[in-house]
């Protein structure tokens, strides 16, 4: 734990989280060999730290160390990126070049967006992986080199090797040492640590006094699921550092700096909602309309179709297990909306009960009060998982706060 702790402090490594300690420690005991090895994580999770970790544990750490991002070199030229070319090669070619396994010869070369390297050249890299051989572009002579390759990717390479656009041999090469970065939102207990980090340092260099949070920013910034990870959280903590004019932030001033606070990170509740625009989300009682009303339209619907129905055909010759569900329907014992005080049954519908018929919908319509509806989602939640007021807010789609305060406001017991 001492060793983890002083390669934190050497190279600027903020948290204490069992996936990040862990990541440490196999990119340390990795380190004194030549496997090859694999980084995955989400993009701004801090991947490009542990090749330099690698590198600078391993006997090769006096050579060179070369680190080049695939995505960013266009797929022309990249093999004479990696590779090197001759004169005369190709259009532009005025002499020869060393590629970068070249220059990284007897030290280590970091592929960071693996990912992103066109075919042919999977190709070229898995030679070169196997045999430590390669050949400049335009050239036919064999050249040598020992290098030690550590790869990075943001992508599941095992989709890509099922749509046709990494080699499934080359990602076995390449996966011999796997290490996971965890994603910030699974290292809640460093989130804080990583803001008052990053706040004095940006203290520092536009001298003025730290950002500070009150306890609800501290709980916010806990919840928020920060998809881009650390690199979103420095970026908002810089921000905050520039713009806001008190040094200590509450909860509604935090929420200013997060994006889709309101509805990017809740769960979709209702069907097609990915096509609806983020204000129609704005809160869970917003939520709960929803999902109210389109219960009671679609049992309207139902009821419109059946009349429809009766009126057009007479009598409906339904049996079995079909006039069952009408008959449910129409005596409100349906599972979608119960009315908490049932109606007097009903006889089997024909197009001489249509008065019955809209006296049903008229009841159901009274029934649906929001507040009614709202505190039995929430009683029935609780009961479902036993009062653990977590769960039941997570399969209610709100915050725990939220719910706390739906219970006292409801005065609901549990």
């Amino acid at each position: 734990m001492k060793d983890v702790q002083q390669i934190k402090q050497r190279f600027g490594i903020i948290g204490s989280s069992y996936g990040l300690n862990r990541a440490i420690d196999i990119a340390v005991q990795v380190a004194p060999t030549d496997l090859s090895v694999l980084i995955t994580g989400e993009s701004g999770t801090g991947k490009e730290v542990f090749p330099q970790i690698i590198h600078q544990h391993s006997a090769r750490k006096h050579g060179p160390y070369i680190a080049v991002n695939c995505g960013a070199i266009p797929e022309g030229t990249i093999d004479s990126e990696l590779f090197g070319h001759e004169k005369g090669s190709f259009t532009g070619a005025l002499s020869d070049r060393k590629g970068y396994f070249e220059e990284a010869n007897e030290g280590t070369i970091f592929l960071d967006e693996i990912g992103e390297l066109p075919l042919a050249t999977q190709v070229r890299l898995l030679r070169v992986l196997e045999t430590g051989e390669f050949i400049r572009v335009g050239s036919s002579k064999i050249i040598k080199t020992n290098v030690r390759v550590v790869a990075a990717t943001n992508v599941q390479l095992e989709k890509a090797i099922e749509d046709g656009k990494f080699r499934e041999d080359l990602f076995y090469r390449l996966n011999s040492v796997p290490i996971k970065i965890p994603p910030l939102r699974e290292r809640v207990e460093d989130i804080n640590l990583l803001f008052r980090k990053f706040a004095q340092d940006f203290a520092d260099r536009y001298r003025m006094p730290a950002i500070r949070l009150d306890e609800g920013a501290r709980l916010i910034l806990e919840k928020y699921r920060w998809p881009g990870n650390v690199r979103q959280l420095k970026n908002i903590t810089e921000q905050i550092s520039v713009l806001q004019e008190q040094r200590i932030l509450s909860a509604s001033e935090l929420e200013a700096y997060l994006p889709a606070m309101s509805g990017g990170n809740l769960p979709a509740l209702v069907p097609g909602s990915e096509h609806r625009s983020d204000s129609d989300f704005s809160n869970e009682r917003e939520i709960l309309y929803k999902v109210l009303f389109d219960m009671k339209r679609d049992m309207n619907d139902l009821k419109k179709l059946v009349l429809d129905m009766l009126q057009d055909g007479g009598d409906l010759n339904l049996k079995g297990e079909n006039a069952q569900i009408i008959r449910n329907l129409y005596n409100g014992e349906s599972e979608l909306i119960k009315p908490s005080a049932a109606p007097a049954p009903m006889a089997y519908a024909s197009r001489h009960d249509e008065h019955a018929i809209e006296d049903t919908e008229e009841f159901v319509e009274e029934s649906l009060s929001l507040e009614d509806k709202e505190k039995e989602l929430i009683e029935k939640a609780l009961e479902k998982h036993g009062g653990r007021r977590k769960n039941a807010a997570q399969e209610l789609g709100i915050s725990e706060r939220t719910l706390y305060r739906k219970i006292k406001e409801y005065a609901i017991n549990g």
